[in-house]
């Protein structure tokens, strides 16, 4: 009877080394690629976050000018800080 373990163990060994490679293997690099991916979609949606964060804050900056700046007309400020915003 334990004669009869010794193959039967050497060929579910190679079965399951068989399925590790032709299954196991390629799924796993699958699923790392997928990772990598969504990495690359993450990062450039906190790059454009941020982006806009900065046109906000830019945005706010010349706001809180306007309202502190006193002796001014608001109209000809606003219009002279559109002449100085970049362009995007």
């Amino acid at each position: 009877m334990s004669e009869l373990w010794i193959p039967i163990l050497g060929i579910a060994c190679g079965m399951l080394a068989v399925i590790g490679g032709v299954f196991v293997k390629p799924w796993l690099k699958l699923k790392e690629r997928q990772l990598e991916v969504a990495n690359v979609m993450a990062a450039e949606k906190a790059a454009q976050y941020a982006a806009q964060t900065e046109r906000l804050e830019q945005r706010v900056r010349v706001l809180e000018r306007i309202v502190t700046d006193k002796g001014i007309i608001v109209a000809d400020e606003i219009e002279r800080l559109r002449d100085e915003r970049p362009v995007n």
